[in-house]
Protein backbone atom coordinates (compact mmCIF):
# COMPACT_ATOMS: atom_id res chain seq x y z
CA UNK A 1 0.00 0.00 0.00
CA UNK A 2 1.47 3.28 -0.67
CA UNK A 3 1.72 5.80 2.11
CA UNK A 4 -1.45 7.85 2.40
CA UNK A 5 -1.31 11.58 3.81
CA UNK A 6 -4.33 12.42 5.75
CA UNK A 7 -5.34 15.79 7.17
CA UNK A 8 -7.19 16.13 10.30
CA UNK A 9 -9.30 19.23 10.14
CA UNK A 10 -10.64 21.06 13.37
CA UNK A 11 -11.85 24.80 13.93
CA UNK A 12 -8.96 25.70 16.05
CA UNK A 13 -6.18 22.93 16.09
CA UNK A 14 -6.34 23.11 19.18
CA UNK A 15 -6.91 19.36 20.55
CA UNK A 16 -9.63 17.15 18.39
CA UNK A 17 -7.48 17.45 15.30
CA UNK A 18 -4.57 17.54 17.17
CA UNK A 19 -5.42 14.10 19.26
CA UNK A 20 -6.47 12.48 15.83
CA UNK A 21 -3.12 13.77 14.47
CA UNK A 22 -0.99 11.93 16.99
CA UNK A 23 -2.88 8.80 17.27
CA UNK A 24 -3.01 7.96 13.50
CA UNK A 25 1.03 8.78 14.01
CA UNK A 26 1.33 6.19 17.39
CA UNK A 27 -1.30 3.63 15.97
CA UNK A 28 -0.16 3.15 12.26
CA UNK A 29 3.44 2.88 12.56
CA UNK A 30 5.51 2.09 9.68
CA UNK A 31 5.25 3.78 6.14
CA UNK A 32 1.30 3.33 5.57
CA UNK A 33 0.17 7.02 6.72
CA UNK A 34 1.20 10.52 7.10
CA UNK A 35 -0.79 12.51 9.56
CA UNK A 36 -1.07 16.11 9.69
CA UNK A 37 -4.00 18.41 11.37
CA UNK A 38 -5.12 22.15 10.38
CA UNK A 39 -7.58 24.36 11.38
CA UNK A 40 -9.33 27.85 10.30
CA UNK A 41 -7.91 29.26 13.11
CA UNK A 42 -4.08 28.92 14.22
CA UNK A 43 -4.30 28.75 18.53
CA UNK A 44 -2.19 26.13 20.72
CA UNK A 45 -2.62 22.98 21.39
CA UNK A 46 -4.24 22.81 24.30
CA UNK A 47 -2.70 21.45 27.96
CA UNK A 48 -5.16 19.28 28.63
CA UNK A 49 -4.91 17.18 24.82
CA UNK A 50 -1.45 16.93 25.78
CA UNK A 51 -2.28 15.90 28.85
CA UNK A 52 -4.76 13.21 28.05
CA UNK A 53 -2.63 11.42 24.93
CA UNK A 54 0.41 11.65 27.68
CA UNK A 55 -1.70 9.55 29.66
CA UNK A 56 -2.13 7.10 26.67
CA UNK A 57 1.37 7.26 26.16
CA UNK A 58 1.47 9.11 23.23
CA UNK A 59 3.29 12.63 23.27
CA UNK A 60 1.87 15.45 21.13
CA UNK A 61 3.78 17.81 23.27
CA UNK A 62 5.99 18.91 20.01
CA UNK A 63 2.98 19.44 17.55
CA UNK A 64 1.72 23.03 16.85
CA UNK A 65 -1.39 24.62 15.30
CA UNK A 66 -1.41 25.35 11.70
CA UNK A 67 -3.93 27.40 9.66
CA UNK A 68 -5.64 25.48 7.31
CA UNK A 69 -3.54 27.77 4.48
CA UNK A 70 -0.61 25.95 5.40
CA UNK A 71 -1.50 22.89 3.52
CA UNK A 72 -3.36 24.29 0.14
CA UNK A 73 -1.62 23.33 -2.73
CA UNK A 74 -0.63 19.83 -1.34
CA UNK A 75 -2.41 16.51 -2.14
CA UNK A 76 -3.91 14.45 0.54
CA UNK A 77 -5.67 10.89 0.37
CA UNK A 78 -8.20 12.15 3.05
CA UNK A 79 -9.41 15.20 4.62
CA UNK A 80 -11.24 14.23 7.86
CA UNK A 81 -13.00 17.08 9.74
CA UNK A 82 -13.46 16.43 13.32
CA UNK A 83 -16.00 18.85 14.59
CA UNK A 84 -19.17 18.59 16.17
CA UNK A 85 -22.10 18.40 13.42
CA UNK A 86 -24.02 21.14 15.00
CA UNK A 87 -21.40 23.36 14.63
CA UNK A 88 -19.89 22.15 10.88
CA UNK A 89 -21.19 25.78 9.45
CA UNK A 90 -17.66 26.94 11.22
CA UNK A 91 -15.41 23.42 10.64
CA UNK A 92 -13.39 23.75 7.44
CA UNK A 93 -13.04 22.28 4.21
CA UNK A 94 -10.26 21.23 2.19
CA UNK A 95 -11.15 20.50 -1.42
CA UNK A 96 -7.62 19.18 -2.04
CA UNK A 97 -7.95 15.35 -0.93
CA UNK A 98 -9.14 13.11 -2.96
CA UNK A 99 -11.52 11.39 -0.11
CA UNK A 100 -13.09 13.38 2.24
CA UNK A 101 -15.18 12.08 6.09
CA UNK A 102 -16.44 13.83 8.83
CA UNK A 103 -16.73 12.58 12.40
CA UNK A 104 -18.91 14.09 15.10
CA UNK A 105 -17.03 14.82 17.35
CA UNK A 106 -17.77 17.17 20.66
CA UNK A 107 -15.78 20.25 21.38
CA UNK A 108 -14.30 19.23 24.83
CA UNK A 109 -12.73 22.93 25.44
CA UNK A 110 -16.40 24.22 25.16
CA UNK A 111 -17.06 21.49 28.48
CA UNK A 112 -17.84 24.00 31.53
CA UNK A 113 -17.11 22.72 35.48
CA UNK A 114 -14.37 21.83 37.05
CA UNK A 115 -10.83 20.81 35.70
CA UNK A 116 -11.91 17.01 36.39
CA UNK A 117 -14.50 17.66 34.40
CA UNK A 118 -13.01 19.27 31.65
CA UNK A 119 -10.08 16.23 32.05
CA UNK A 120 -13.15 13.67 31.76
CA UNK A 121 -14.26 15.45 28.49
CA UNK A 122 -11.03 15.53 26.97
CA UNK A 123 -10.91 11.70 27.73
CA UNK A 124 -14.00 10.91 26.38
CA UNK A 125 -12.64 12.77 22.98
CA UNK A 126 -9.50 11.11 22.96
CA UNK A 127 -10.99 7.85 23.10
CA UNK A 128 -13.78 8.29 20.58
CA UNK A 129 -11.04 9.58 18.19
CA UNK A 130 -9.31 6.53 19.07
CA UNK A 131 -11.85 3.89 18.09
CA UNK A 132 -12.27 5.66 14.44
CA UNK A 133 -8.33 6.17 14.26
CA UNK A 134 -8.67 2.52 14.78
CA UNK A 135 -11.21 1.44 12.40
CA UNK A 136 -9.53 3.35 9.50
CA UNK A 137 -6.61 2.17 9.86
CA UNK A 138 -8.50 -1.52 10.18
CA UNK A 139 -11.22 -0.91 7.39
CA UNK A 140 -9.21 2.11 4.91
CA UNK A 141 -12.18 3.98 5.47
CA UNK A 142 -12.96 6.45 6.99
CA UNK A 143 -16.79 5.72 7.17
Amino acid sequence: MATQRVLFLCTQNSARSQMAEGLLRARAAGDDYEAFSAGSEATSVRPEAVAVMAEIGIDIAGQRSKRLDRYFGEAFDWAITVCNFTDCESCPVFPGASQLARWDIQDPTQVAGSAEDRMAAFRRVRDQIDGHIRDFIRDGTAG
